[in-house]
């Protein structure tokens, strides 16, 4: 299951548009490779008032800020987008990411997009978005989706939009998609994957660094 979030303000919205482009070549990504998709839209705007209620009563959420809370942390995907304001992510999508648990989205995979009147804000992903995500601990993908005005209007720019929402879907459905193999083969479970990545995030150096001399004796045949 992905959930896909869109902090676009206007209806229609460039925003909300190419989230759901990106949404459905996820979607087709995911089906050709033999698997089902489930997917969620959050539109940020329907949320404003109850994100600015948690932040004015301490962190208090309402039902559908916990329940979109609650979405959130079960997703096996995010699809992140949001306008340029002022050369960065709007301040709805920040707020909303700063009022989940931080720890919700650690090793989850996210498929960054982003919109603007003008390509020059193309590298706001880069400088801005991806920090965000790689500070709660997420999974970026390696190819990002900018869409500046021109890019819907069809022609050489839509095409190399529609390319490069190829490439990243394909991206984020490897990830998706990919199963962590446990013993003798066995597929592991939800809870083996949580184990897991526990253990690879706190690796124990307790018994501390291999003696020299000890190294030097292995090195020259010695037990």
């Amino acid at each position: 299951m992905i959930v896909v979030v869109s902090a676009g303000l206007g209806t229609p919205s460039s925003t909300r548009r190419l989230a759901e482009q990106m949404a459905n070549a996820t979607d087709a990504a995911v089906t050709a490779r033999g698997e089902a998709l489930d997917v969620h839209h959050l539109e940020l705007r329907e949320l404003a008032g109850e994100i600015a209620q948690a932040f004015a009563t301490g962190g208090l959420p309402t039902p559908a800020l916990t329940r979109a809370k609650d979405l959130i942390a079960s997703a096996d995907g995010i699809i992140a987008v949001s306008p340029v304001f002022s050369g960065s992510y709007s301040g709805l999508f920040k707020s909303f990411f700063d009022v989940i648990d931080p720890k919700s989205i650690a090793d989850t995979p996210v498929l960054l997009g982003a919109t603007a009147g003008t390509p020059r804000h193309s590298l706001m992903i880069e400088h801005a978005m991806r920090p965000l995500f790689s500070y709660l601990r997420a999974v970026t993908v390696p190819t990002a989706i900018f869409a500046a005005t021109e890019d819907f209007g069809g022609g050489e720019a839509g095409r190399e939009l529609a390319s490069r929402i190829q490439r990243g879907a394909s991206q984020f459905a490897a990830l998706l998609v990919a199963e962590p193999v446990g013993v003798d083969g066995f597929v592991q479970r939800d809870e083996d994957r949580q184990q897991h990545r526990k253990l690879r995030s706190n690796t124990s150096i307790a018994s501390g660094p291999t003696a020299f001399e000890a190294l030097l004796k292995r090195h020259n045949g010695e037990a």
